[in-house]
C-alpha cells in the first residue's frame, strides 16, 4: 500500500493542515511520507457523515454488523506484513510482538461480529402486561440496549494495533451501531493510514452508510479537542496518560450536553508476595516479575510498578535475585522521544528512593536503562508521588514490616488496572481481608501470575476505579466492552410489529431474554 500521508473522511483523503512525520524510533530518523493534520472542516466533515450514517447504521441487524466486522478483519489481515514491516519501523516493537498483536486485533473484531450476530448482548428485558391487575392494570413494558451515536476513538501509543485505529474501543463502538471517527496516534500514522484505509475499503464492500468510519491524523491536541467538542459527537474512548484523560475527560463534561468519555489513564498495579510463596519459589517470582516489568521496554499499562515484599531473609535473597536481572537487562528503546525524555525525568524523580540496580542516567532520546527501586510503606505513604506510574522497564520494591501494616496500604491505594498476589493456598485464606479490599481497588485480581497480557474473551474485565479509568463500571477489553456504547431504550404498550426484532413476541431472533423475571429463549 502506497502511504499517501492524509486523513480519510468518507473515502475522500484530506489535504489540509500542516505536516508531521512518523520517527524510527531505533535511530530517530523522520520517516516518509509527510503527514497532514486534519483542519477544522475535516473533523466537522467527519462528525457530521457520522452522525447521518448512524440514522441508518443504528438500525443495522446484527448479522449486518457482524459482515461488516469480518471484512474488516479479512482486510487487515491481507496487510499483514506490510504492516507489520511499516508499524516495526515506527515503534521499534518486535516483528514476532506485532504479529501477536495483529493477530488479537483481527481476533477482537471477529469476537464482537459472533456476539452481535448471536444478538442476546442487548439485554432484552419483558415485562408482560397485566391488564386485571388491582388497582391499576399493569402495562405491557419491553427494553433492549440501543447505541449512543458517533464515536470518537483515540488511538493508543503502546499498541498501535490493538488498541488503535482498528482496536477494542472501535470494534465494540461499532458492534454497537455506533458509527466511529478514529483520531490516529502520531506515532504509528503510517499503520494508522494502512489498517483506516482497509477499514473504509470494508465500510464500502459491505454496503454501511457513508460516514460510517473515518481516520483523522494530528500531530497534536486540537483534532482531540474538536471531536469531543462537537455536538454529533455522544461518546469517547481514550487510551493514554492521566494529564490528557482528565483534559478530555473535562471537555466532555463541561459540553452542553455532556457525553460519557471512557478512559484508561494510568495504573501502577501492584504484586503482593506473600510469605509462604516468598519462602518456596521466590527465585521464579523473581524471574517471572523480572520479565513482567521489562516485557516491551515496561511499555504496558498493566505493566508491575509495586512490589510488595517483607523483611526476612526470603525476601532479601529476591531482591538481590530481581536487581541482578534488572542489571543484566539490554538497553530498550522506547517509543516515542517525548515517552523517553518522560522515563528519564521520573527515573531521576526516583533517586530519592534506594537504586537497587540500573544506572544513575537512563538514557537519551528513545533509549532506557531497566531500574529497580526499594523504598518501605512508611516512606511511600508520605510521598506518593514516588508510587506514580512510570512508562518503561521500572519497578519499585515496597517493603512492610507487619500484616497490618500492608493492608492499610493497600486500603490507601488509589485505583489500579490489575493487582497480582503470589502465594500458597495456604496463604491466600489467610490473605482474604487483602483481597476484599483489593476488589474496590482494581478490575482484575492474578494470582500466582504477572498483570502484563490481557485476553480478549467475555468474561475479561480492563478497567479499574479512578485513576486507572475515568469509569470503572466498564471494561475496554473483552466482549463487555460493548456495553460502553449503549443506552437502554423502553417500549411501553407497543404493538408487535412495531417493536425491535428482539422484542417482538414470537421472539424471531432466538435470542436469550429475561421474561417475567426469567431467563428464556422462549416466545412472549
Amino acid at each position: 500500500m502506497d502511504l499517501r500521508g492524509q486523513s480519510v473522511v468518507n473515502f475522500e483523503v484530506s489535504r489540509n493542515g500542516r505536516t508531521f512525520t512518523a520517527f524510527n524510533p531505533v535511530n530517530g530518523q523522520a520517516l516518509a511520507p509527510e503527514f497532514r493534520s486534519a483542519g477544522p472542516e475535516d473533523v466537522d466533515r467527519a462528525a457530521g457523515f457520522a452522525e447521518r450514517a448512524f440514522k441508518s447504521y443504528s438500525r443495522w441487524s446484527g448479522k449486518q454488523k457482524a459482515e461488516l466486522l469480518r471484512r474488516m478483519a479479512a482486510d487487515i489481515e491481507v496487510l499483514r506484513n506490510d504492516l507489520i514491516e511499516r508499524t516495526a519501523l515506527e515503534t521499534a516493537l518486535s516483528e514476532d510482538r506485532l504479529h501477536g498483536e495483529l493477530t488479537r486485533t483481527c481476533h477482537q473484531l471477529l469476537l464482537f461480529a459472533s456476539l452481535v450476530e448471536e444478538g442476546s448482548w442487548v439485554g432484552a428485558q419483558i415485562d408482560r402486561a397485566d391488564p386485571e391487575r388491582k388497582p391499576a392494570p399493569k402495562p405491557d413494558l419491553r427494553s433492549i440496549l440501543r447505541p449512543l451515536g458517533p464515536v470518537a476513538v483515540f488511538g493508543a501509543s503502546n499498541f498501535p494495533l490493538a488498541f488503535s485505529v482498528a482496536g477494542g474501543d472501535t470494534a465494540s463502538a461499532l458492534a454497537a451501531g455506533n458509527p466511529v471517527v478514529v483520531k490516529a496516534h502520531p506515532a504509528h500514522p503510517g499503520a494508522s493510514e494502512m489498517v483506516g484505509r482497509a477499514m473504509a475499503e470494508a465500510v464500502r464492500k459491505t454496503g454501511a452508510p457513508d460516514g460510517t468510519f473515518a481516520l483523522l491524523f494530528d500531530a497534536g491536541t486540537e483534532v482531540g479537542r474538536a471531536l469531543v467538542e462537537h455536538p454529533a459527537i455522544k461518546a469517547a474512548g481514550f487510551t493514554g496518560s492521566r494529564a490528557a484523560g482528565r483534559a478530555l475527560a473535562d471537555l466532555a463534561a463541561r459540553r452542553p450536553a455532556p457525553i460519557p468519555f471512557f478512559a484508561e489513564m494510568s495504573s501502577t498495579n501492584p504484586v503482593f508476595i506473600l510469605p509462604r510463596a516468598m519462602a518456596g519459589r521466590g527465585e521464579q517470582i523473581a524471574a517471572g516479575l523480572h520479565g513482567s516489568v521489562t516485557l516491551g521496554a515496561g511499555q504496558f499499562c498493566t505493566k508491575p510498578g509495586l512490589v510488595l515484599v517483607g523483611t526476612d531473609s526470603a525476601s532479601e535473597r529476591f531482591v538481590g535475585r530481581l536487581g541482578e536481572l534488572i542489571a543484566a537487562t539490554p538497553q530498550s528503546v522506547l517509543l516515542t522521544a517525548g515517552i523517553g525524555k518522560s522515563y528519564a525525568t521520573g527515573v531521576e524523580h526516583r533517586a530519592r528512593l534506594r537504586r537497587v540496580a540500573g544506572p544513575a542516567g537512563s538514557g537519551k532520546g528513545f533509549g532506557a536503562s531497566a531500574t529497580l527501586f526499594e523504598t518501605d510503606i512508611d516512606r511511600l505513604t508520605r510521598q506518593p508521588d514516588l508510587a506514580e506510574e512510570l512508562f518503561g522497564p521500572s519497578t519499585v520494591i515496597v517493603r512492610h514490616s507487619s500484616r497490618e501494616q500492608l493492608l492499610r496500604f493497600a486500603d490507601g491505594l488509589e485505583g489500579h488496572l490489575t493487582a497480582a498476589i503470589h502465594g500458597t493456598e495456604e496463604d491466600l485464606r489467610e490473605a482474604a481481608d487483602l483481597v476484599a479490599i483489593l476488589e474496590q481497588k482494581v478490575g482484575r485480581i492474578v494470582f500466582n501470575g504477572y498483570p502484563t497480557g490481557v485476553e480478549v474473551s467475555h468474561a475479561m474485565v480492563h478497567g479499574g476505579p479512578h485513576p486507572a479509568t475515568s469509569d470503572a463500571r466498564f471494561t475496554s477489553v473483552g466482549t463487555q466492552a460493548i456495553l460502553r456504547f449503549a443506552r437502554p431504550v423502553c417500549f411501553q404498550n407497543f404493538p408487535d410489529e412495531a417493536l425491535p426484532h428482539e422484542l417482538q413476541r414470537a421472539n424471531p431472533l432466538g435470542i436469550w431474554r429475561r421474561l417475567d423475571g426469567r431467563l428464556t429463549q422462549e416466545r412472549g
